[in-house]
């Protein structure tokens, strides 16, 4: 797996998303400021209702500024013998399945391809990003949710 082509990969996802809440920024301000939004008695809260929604879609918009802007930096990380912030992972599971890892700094549950293979992005927070954090190749990883428990091993760090 080629590092460089996987950062590309969610570059251009968290652009895609950014686009996307944009443009229910967008939207959701022109509901609100829109004449049809006006209240017509004083239990119309449509117009009141438009306006959150507006706020909530501009904070999505800079909360994903901030994701693109934290991701700059974990992109630059050197790899290391270590599982961390920008490493790329392979795990193996009891099955002999690979799975792939991006540890970023946010954004966990972003989901690219790249050659056919599912990389998904985990954060230090989530129960797998604890797992794994600071293994090095050949560790075991074992991941406990509720009373599922599964083990995996440490393939590559990349």
């Amino acid at each position: 797996m080629n590092k460089g082509h996987v950062i590309e990969h969610i570059k251009f996802a968290l652009e895609a998303k950014l686009a996307q809440a944009k443009q229910a920024a967008d939207s959701a301000h022109q509901d609100a400021t829109h004449e049809q939004s006006a209240a017509e008695t004083q239990y119309d809260s449509l117009s009141i209702e438009s306006g959150y929604l507006a706020h909530g879609q501009s904070e999505r918009v800079n909360d994903i500024y901030k994701s693109i802007a934290l991701f700059t930096h974990s992109f630059n990380q050197d790899t290391e013998i270590r599982a961390k912030e920008g490493s790329l992972v392979q795990l193996i599971d009891m099955n002999n399945v690979m799975h792939w890892f991006y540890l970023g700094p946010s954004e966990g549950g972003l989901k690219v391809t790249v050659q056919q293979q599912d990389i998904l992005v985990i954060t230090h927070a989530s129960p797998i990003g604890q797992a794994l954090f600071m293994k090095q190749l050949g560790d075991e990883v074992v991941l406990t949710v509720g009373e599922c428990t599964q083990y995996f091993e440490v393939e590559a760090i990349l």
